[in-house]
């Protein structure tokens, strides 16, 4: 089969690139993935337990919350330890921006005409630049000024848009260029049209989210179809799956968005059949013991578990491996695509998990080399 497929490329929409602490967003970097705790971050140790959860699900950015004095003292610490940037979420009190900043913050969730005069403004971008912090405007349509609700008589695509403008032009008169901007809705037609409008206003990297979503299920699928469409139309530089649900399964969640649209790979991508009676295992608990099991895998590798063989064979000749169910509680093991041997099902869950290490120890291993005769050449 020809790897050349351009029914599968996606044109990203060219954006000016921006960066959050030592994380590139927008341009031709990868698309982030983001969280945001849920813990109250005047307790750093809480807060920090909850962020280092997330950084093992692949979180490339954290958010947390800093609605008074005691969260932006205890934010100094939290910057100190965590692993990847951390953002401020600000909201109207510009005294705790300026502390955010200058506690290490890489960026700071602010809508700058929410801050009130043009002299907070002014302080609060002085102090961004002072710390080299880049700023994200978040838009919302549960939260749109009076005015434009006034004059579009509801949240709307274009009020979502000229609220995201009004707010560019704030940071624009100080001279500050470093920002993304977001405009969710918990509406996905709201929220799609929405960015679509802006994609065509701004050159900045966009933050994707589809807010107050839901729950792991209903929210996933919200979110998966109005992220989804967003990422396939090229729009999007950064991302968070907002879900009531514990913050590293919307790192979870993100990053198998991207990996269907063949965005970022990261980890074990699992194809699997829903299971009938002609399984020759249980399917369900076995992909749920794999999952489970393989969540540790960093590297990106594919693994195909189908029950029987009517479609096995083919989707194990397209993984890295592969295990097809057969009769008499043996089953079919495929490597790169080839059949290789056989497993019996008291066996069957260990050996799959040692073979996915294996596998992705010889491609950490085959990636060290190529960097280090890369680095030998130069």
């Amino acid at each position: 089969m020809s790897s050349i497929r351009p029914w599968r490329d996606i044109a990203r929409r060219k954006s000016r690139q921006i960066m959050v602490g030592s994380v590139p967003v927008g341009g031709d970097a990868p698309i982030t993935v983001q969280t945001m705790t849920n813990t109250l971050t005047s307790d750093p140790v809480a807060t920090l337990n909850q962020i280092r959860r997330c950084e093992d699900a692949g979180a490339d950015i954290i958010r947390v919350s800093c609605p008074d004095v005691e969260s932006t003292t205890a934010l100094r610490q939290i910057t100190r330890a965590a692993r990847v940037p951390i953002v401020a979420d600000i909201h109207f009190h510009y005294k705790r921006a300026l502390e955010a900043a200058d506690a290490g913050a890489a960026c700071l969730r602010i809508n700058p005409g929410n801050i009130g005069s043009n002299d907070r403004v002014a302080e609060v971008v002085r102090a961004a630049k002072a710390n080299g912090c880049a700023i994200r405007i978040g838009v919302n349509a549960g939260s749109l000024e009076k005015d434009l609700l006034e004059k579009y008589g509801e949240p709307c695509p274009e009020a979502l848009v000229e609220s995201a403008l009004d707010h560019i032009k704030l940071l624009q008169d100080h001279d500050f260029h470093e920002y993304k901007v977001a405009v969710k809705a918990s509406d996905v037609f709201l929220a799609v049209a929405a960015y679509m409008g802006l994609a065509e206003a701004v050159d900045c990297p966009l933050h994707l989210g589809i807010t107050e979503a839901g729950g792991l299920i209903g929210g996933t699928v919200k979110s998966s179809i109005g992220i989804g469409n967003l990422l396939w139309a090229g729009i999007g530089d950064t991302l968070r799956v907002s879900l009531s649900a514990e913050p590293e399964e919307e790192v979870r969640v993100g990053f198998e968005i991207l990996k269907s649209l063949g965005l970022r790979t990261r980890g074990v991508r699992v194809v699997s059949c829903p299971s009938c009676a002609r399984q020759g295992f249980d399917v369900i608990r076995t992909v749920e013991a794999l999952e489970s099991r393989l969540s540790h895998i960093k590297t990106p590798l594919s693994l195909s578990v189908l029950g029987c063989v009517v479609n096995g064979p083919g989707e194990a000749r397209e993984t890295d491996i592969g295990l097809t169910g057969g009769g008499n509680g043996k089953h079919m093991v495929y490597l790169s695509g080839v059949t290789d041997h056989t497993v019996h099902s008291d066996e069957m869950l260990d050996h799959i998990v040692s073979l996915v290490e294996k596998k992705a120890a010889e491609i950490e291993a085959a990636t060290t080399d190529a960097g280090n005769v890369t680095e030998a050449a130069e």
